[in-house]
């Protein structure tokens, strides 16, 4: 018994030293704890550092991005919640991991969370404890669900629930790895309709400490300025300071444990906002997300990097390189781990992003490549009669929208687009960074359209997307061939009424 108590107490000094447990890693030669802090459907310009106006609406984050690095070509890899964190946690595209939808990963799919089990580490997750499935294959030793943190979105539960964690990987005598989600600013948004209807079906939300007013926000230029839409991005950018409450105690939390010296920190949101043209499309807002990666001591504070693109794919392989672990086997990312240490990975520049599936099961498969300056876009469900459906369309926005299409040509043609979508898109993100101004037929960007299409094929093929072949016969004819695909994971409303389309026209 007094040589287990002794080697208790050994581990626990030699643990607090930073020299037990794990592999010596690449950036500070010794065990390195993981924060990794997520928002819910936060666009990428809705920090201050990032472009947003609102006085003081994201301190806490700008102040992490000031101690670190911002990467400001970063971007998810699937713009939906559960594909978009099991790639993170896997380095493999969903169609390689199997989670396209809102469904598990395949079974035989390492996760980082094997390495790090394997590795000696402790592991907790705070909320979004569903979209990490099947559970078997992340070897939680603390799960903190939702409910537990006031759905996923109190700042001081939060702050207490971390506090708690980092006490017992003390205890542990190992290095961690914690993820914590806040679930802001998801809606329903703070104040809104869809949250009081919320509140009446029994479910709670903490209070807010800010109400951002319609008079202080600048509606997105994707998005119409109307009374209504101006009232709904008000109450989402109200959960977006919520958010970033959370962050500050979590960050909090982990100075307080005395941690925060040899931890890395990453944020970043799973897919943008949850308004139309954002979340679940292939968009710049859909998967540009604000990427921020704090070590101090060994990462240079205070730096942007405009150059270098990132993507969700790389996160398991950055941590994995960081902490001194072997690389998983068939992951279809790359380490960052030479960015942060200050040097140049000229081979990143493009990124090439993903949808799938909607959380209702609905199949609108989409592809997209974007490169410094141009964005393609391939939508081969498009077929002029399927009708779009997501999220977005629920709470104020998408109605005032509607209701507004009826007397305003401009947003009529706007809605029909979202609801319809047009095969293929070509967009100038220098001249046009809200994505307006479909170039596909713009002669004079002829070659660069074909370089696009072509740089997009080969990201395809290289990943062994099902949609290859779909997209080679619409380069070729026009057309998408889509016989034989099935791009999600369940069933598919418009698939099921294309097949009676098509069986009305050949009975016809």
């Amino acid at each position: 018994m007094t040589k287990h108590i002794f080697t208790t107490l050994f581990v626990g000094i030699l643990f607090m030293s930073g020299i037990l447990l794990g592999a010596e890693n690449t950036l500070t030669g010794k065990p390195l704890n993981i924060l990794l802090i997520t928002a819910d459907d936060m666009n990428y310009d809705a920090l201050g550092v990032t472009g947003n106006k609102i006085r003081d609406i994201t301190p806490h984050l700008d102040a992490l991005a000031n101690q670190g690095i911002l990467f400001n070509r970063a971007f998810v890899t699937a713009s939906v919640c559960q594909p978009s964190r099991q790639v993170l946690m896997t380095g493999r595209y969903p169609h390689n991991n199997g989670g396209t939808g809102f469904n598990p990963i395949r079974s035989d799919v390492p996760t980082l969370q094997e390495s790090l089990e394997k590795a000696g580490y402790f592991k907790g997750i705070m909320a979004k404890v569903p979209h990490l499935a099947p559970i078997e294959k992340f070897h939680w030793d603390v799960i903190v669900k939702a409910e537990q943190l006031t759905a996923g979105r109190d700042p001081e539960k939060f702050h207490a629930y971390c506090t708690d964690f980092f006490k017992q990987a003390k205890e542990s005598g190992k290095p961690f790895f914690l993820m914590a989600n806040s679930q802001d600013p998801h809606r329903p948004f703070a104040g809104s309709e869809q949250e009081t209807n919320a509140r009446h079906a029994n479910q709670t939300f903490p209070k807010v400490s800010r109400t951002i007013q319609p008079e202080e926000v600048e509606v997105p230029a994707f998005l119409p300025d109307i009374p209504d839409v101006r009232k709904e991005v008000a109450q989402y950018y109200t959960s977006v300071h919520r958010c970033d409450e959370a962050v500050g105690k979590i960050l909090l939390a982990l100075h307080e444990s005395g941690f925060e010296e040899n931890t890395l920190v990453m944020f970043l949101s799973d897919n943008g906002m949850a308004f139309p043209f954002a979340k679940t499309n292939v968009y710049r807002m859909s998967h540009q997300t604000p990427w921020i990666v704090r070590l101090p001591g060994v990462i240079q504070a205070g730096q942007i990097d405009e150059t270098h693109f990132i993507s969700g794919i790389d996160f398991t392989p950055t941590i994995l390189e960081a902490i001194g672990l072997p690389q998983i086997d068939n992951t279809d990312g790359k380490s960052f781990v030479p960015i942060l240490q200050g040097k140049k990975q000229p081979e990143r520049d493009s990124v090439y992003t993903t949808f799938y599936q909607t959380s209702a099961r609905q199949d609108f498969p989409m592809r997209a490549i974007r490169t410094e300056r141009y964005g393609y876009l391939f939508s081969p469900w498009s077929d002029g009669e399927l009708i779009f459906r997501n999220e977005s369309q629920a709470g104020l926005t998408f109605n005032a929208m509607r209701q507004a299409a009826a007397e305003n040509p401009e947003i009529a043609a706007r809605v029909d687009l979202f609801l319809k979508r047009t095969l293929h898109e070509f967009y100038d993100y220098k001249d046009d960074p809200q994505a307006l101004n479909n170039l596909v037929n713009n002669v004079s960007l002829k070659k660069e359209l074909e370089r696009r299409q072509q740089l997009l094929l080969q990201k395809m093929k290289e990943s062994g997307d099902p949609l290859t072949h779909a997209f080679e016969t619409f380069l070729q004819t026009g057309k998408p061939d889509m016989t034989g695909i099935n791009t999600g994971a369940a069933g598919n409303a418009n698939a099921a009424r294309r097949n009676n389309r098509n069986n009305r026209n050949n009975t016809n």
